[in-house]
């Protein structure tokens, strides 16, 4: 009995620290889903040079898009004649980041972690996408066709969808594409995320969480393996990534599960060998993978060199407002509805 109240304590904690940023993100996603046309984004991407891949970087970032939602965008994008470079490096720093996860990050950890997890994920998307217009001259088949699992993995509705057209602002439209179309989207990694944070965070023995604090290397190999084949989009990997520091484990290894959890799963894996060959899908994981453990190590050099307190970090344990309150519950409200939703579809 003790158990289950810790859990439902440790749920709640998470969802109040996370809900208000996490609607705010959602609103400001709308907004910019309804201001940025595709076709902007697919114009600008062509040449095979390091401007048009910054490019593709810069555009991903702020996107609200996961990685399996980033898939038709890329194959948008492939196809109006954006470099392999370009569409990589669109396919790794849109799922990372997101208008909507900045925001959520920023309420958990803080500023400082907000940034360097947005510059970091820049980097990464950028050195990736160089490599590939260095290294992969191949040509692939330019029509390619993905199967219905590729391109709606996690997408049951309009915020994976591809049309080009814009017309005048409307608020309405964002809204409808913020709390419906995006937010049904996400509803069940989710509601996953925060389920599985709160398991950590009661679950993880004392005793473990010294192993993996004394051997950093550890829970650095342990985040990896569980990140790369998982699919979670970056909103629902942070509930699991302040579990894991609360209970211990490093920022750097926490780090390492919230950039690469989202920037891969084994849909997308797939997806870019089909769409970009063998070699790019090398370089792919090979970016992610040694870019998400030399990051988090600089992480953790930056926290013990400062003597920052890891837990201190995490903002679940203050005092709650009435507006995180509201928040928590009308999430969890809209979460419950679409995932019944889609059960009731079935």
């Amino acid at each position: 009995m003790e158990l289950i109240t810790l859990f439902f304590i440790a749920l709640l904690e998470l969802s109040n620290a996370m809900s208000l940023y996490i609607l705010l993100g959602l609103l400001f996603a709308g907004i910019l889903h309804e201001l940025v046309s595709e076709s902007l984004v697919t114009k600008h991407l062509g040449r095979e040079n390091i401007s048009s891949v910054i490019k593709a970087t810069v555009f991903g970032i702020p996107l609200p898009v996961c990685s399996c939602g980033v898939i038709p965008l890329a194959s948008s994008i492939k196809k109006s004649g954006a470099s392999k470079g370009s569409t990589l490096s669109f396919l790794i720093s849109t799922p990372i980041t997101g208008v909507d996860s900045i925001l959520a990050t920023f309420g958990m950890f803080g500023w400082i972690f907000t940034i360097y997890r947005v510059v970091t994920s820049m980097i990464i998307a950028m050195v990736a996408g160089i490599l590939t217009n260095i290294f992969d001259k191949d040509i692939v088949q330019k029509d390619i066709k993905l199967t219905e699992e590729e391109t709606h993995c996690c997408c049951s509705s309009e915020s994976c969808s591809t049309d080009n057209k814009k017309t005048k602002f409307s608020l309405t439209k964002a809204l409808h594409y913020a709390f419906v179309d995006l937010l049904e989207d996400i509803a069940k990694p989710l509601f996953w995320g925060l389920i599985l944070g709160a398991l950590i965070t009661i679950a993880i023995p004392q005793n473990l969480s010294t192993i993996l604090t004394d051997n950093a290397w550890i829970s650095y190999f342990i985040a990896i393996i569980i990140a790369v084949p998982m699919y979670v989009c970056a909103t629902a990997s942070l509930p699991i990534a302040a579990a894991l520091m609360l209970s211990g484990v490093s920022a750097g290894a926490a780090f390492v599960f919230l950039s690469a959890g989202p920037a891969t799963n084994t849909v997308t894996i797939g997806v870019v060998k089909k769409m970009l060959g063998t070699k790019s899908l090398y370089i792919y994981l090979s970016s992610i993978i040694l870019g998400s453990i030399i990051f988090g190590l600089g992480l953790d050099y930056i926290f013990d060199i400062n003597s920052i307190d890891v837990k201190s970090l995490i903002h679940t344990h203050e005092e709650s407002g009435i507006l995180e309150i509201l928040s928590s519950i009308v999430l969890w409200g809209l979460m419950l509805f679409f995932i019944t939703k889609s059960y009731l579809k079935k």
